[in-house]
């Protein structure tokens, strides 16, 4: 399995503190796994939760 790295900004999770690993947000479509770090997903929660393609944001 290879590392979980945020698709936003690069960051790798496992430089993240163990508080904050539990924060990550990982997505599935089709056969692919994205992750999105703390700080990718709060400046993006309303593209997430409007389901809108990440080619908007």
């Amino acid at each position: 399995m290879s590392e979980a790295t945020c698709s936003r900004c690069g960051r790798s999770k496992s430089s993240a503190t163990p508080m904050e690993a539990l924060a990550w947000v990982s997505e599935r479509s089709k056969d692919r796994l994205t992750w999105l770090c703390p700080a990718c997903a709060r400046a993006h929660v309303r593209d997430i939760e409007g389901k809108l393609p990440e080619e908007y944001w």
